[in-house]
């Protein structure tokens, strides 16, 4: 029998290459029954953050919007809508609304459940180009992928849910994790950015085969 590999997906809400990574992974976790945890890494967790690093919010949407264009020429799905996203009057998203929603969907799922919310809300994000820093469009999403929406809420709501972000952090500066995505495999490995299928599955190969023969 093959030899499981732990997992852990660090990724943020905004970053279009965890979009672009996220269902590679998924198909490389039937595959090869990987065991997938998924921890939060804001990029930009609020305005100030937003503004440090970009010097303004409509700058940062400008930039951040030019990085979306390698996404979507990276993307297997080609599911990016730049032009979309372009065209919204709404300041681009901070970090924070959207991973504290994932947390509050793993509070009443799981792990599964987190990813499954995760994916739909960047989905809503990169493709649909909905506003995630609103509560209205994480709960509406919520729904869509039938949780409970007044659970929801009140975990949403929990000052638990930054503790466990803040939680994830530190275990990033563990692995000195810098960027997103990157996966850390058995504690040990770092795999940093969304490689392509291929390469990503012949890692994570070369992995288990020496996981198998220790």
């Amino acid at each position: 029998m093959k030899h499981e590999l732990k997992i852990d997906f660090f990724h943020d809400v905004i970053c279009g290459w965890c979009y672009v990574l996220s269902p590679r992974l998924r198909q490389l976790a039937k595959e090869m029954n990987l065991d997938v945890h998924h921890h939060a890494f804001a990029l930009s967790a609020n305005k100030n953050e937003m503004i440090g690093k970009f010097g303004s919010m409509k700058k940062a949407k400008k930039i951040i919007l030019g990085h979306w264009q390698q996404c979507a020429l990276a993307d297997d799905q080609k599911r990016v809508n730049v032009e979309g996203m372009r065209e919204k009057s709404f300041e681009y998203p901070t970090s924070t609304p959207g991973l504290i929603a994932c947390k509050a969907a793993q509070k009443q799922g799981g792990q599964q459940e987190y990813w499954d919310y995760f994916d739909a809300l960047t989905h809503a994000h990169m493709s649909e180009n909905r506003n995630i820093a609103d509560l209205g469009v994480l709960t509406d999403i919520a729904d869509e992928v039938g949780l409970d929406r007044q659970r929801f809420l009140q975990d949403y709501a929990s000052p638990d849910r930054v503790q466990e972000i803040n939680r994830d952090r530190k275990l990033a500066r563990k692995f000195d994790i810098q960027s997103t995505p990157s996966l850390v495999v058995n504690d040990q490995w770092v795999i940093s950015g969304a490689l392509p299928l291929n390469e990503l599955r012949s890692q994570l190969k070369q992995i288990q085969q020496q996981e198998s023969a220790a």
